[in-house]
């Protein structure tokens, strides 16, 4: 339950501090994203999901915050605790082409690393740019620090030992493709890949979601997300997966 509360309350700090701004309310737009399970019976079973995309823009300039949180937790064996911060500022050469500077932070307790950063700049283009279809791509290099560990389980799964490694840093190149898609009036489709690709590890994470609207500011989300790192820690997987039924509050 502690986990739970932290997740959804650092989500509700961040909104609360953008629009706590003088004219952020105005300036502000996006949604944030809201998931939760409970199963009892045979297995009891706690999920809960945080999502919140907010951005703003002026003139030339745009900026974009991300935050993504996940807590699970089956048979009171804790299976994920993750949260990312991610912060994005484009200056728009012209209609198309743009230039971006870029910070992600994530700290994920069962990926095998305690914790990765990376900076990065590059271009990004704007292929498809109208009322019913956006597709843009963005190609950047960067710096990345990662702090991998070994992780200890007894027999029913629990980690009962954190054993640090030496943080390693490396040159990274970066990769991304925005995707939406107005099916119609009330339903869109929505496709984010990120890859962060370095000597030390190769990250990319891709998520599919498919939104229908309820109210002008409500809607249900379903997603599918698959997240990759080539290089994990021995005895853990490469690849996590993550399905969801998420719902959404549009921030106008």
């Amino acid at each position: 339950m502690t986990h739970r509360i932290r997740i959804f309350s650092t989500a509700t700090v961040l909104v609360v501090a953008l629009l706590a701004i003088p004219g952020a309310q105005a300036d502000w737009g996006g949604q944030g994203e809201v998931g939760f399970v409970m199963a009892r019976g045979n297995t009891d079973s706690d999920s809960a999901n945080v999502k919140l995309d907010l951005s703003t823009q002026r003139d030339k300039w745009k900026h974009g915050l991300g935050f993504n949180a996940l807590y699970g937790k089956s048979n009171e064996v804790k299976s994920a605790e993750r949260w990312d911060l991610r912060w994005q500022t484009d200056y728009q050469l012209n209609a198309r082409l743009f230039v971006f500077g870029a910070l992600r932070y994530e700290q994920d307790r069962f990926s095998g690393f305690e914790s990765q950063t990376t900076l990065s700049s590059g271009l990004g283009y704007r292929f498809i740019d109208n009322q019913t279809t956006k597709l843009t791509g963005s190609l950047g290099l960067g710096y990345r620090q990662l702090r991998p560990e070994t992780l200890i389980k007894d027999s029913v799964g629990n980690i009962i030992q954190r054993i640090k490694g030496e943080s390693t840093d490396d040159a990274v190149a970066s990769g991304g493709i925005n995707f939406e898609h107005v099916l119609t009036p009330s339903t869109k489709v929505i496709d984010k890949l990120l890859v962060e690709s370095g000597s030390n590890n190769t990250f990319a994470s891709n998520e599919l979601a498919l939104q229908v609207s309820m109210t002008d500011k409500l809607a249900i989300s379903v997603g599918y997300a698959v997240r990759h790192n080539t290089d994990p820690p021995p005895g853990l997987d490469e690849t996590d997966q993550l399905t969801t039924l998420n719902l959404v509050y549009k921030i106008k």
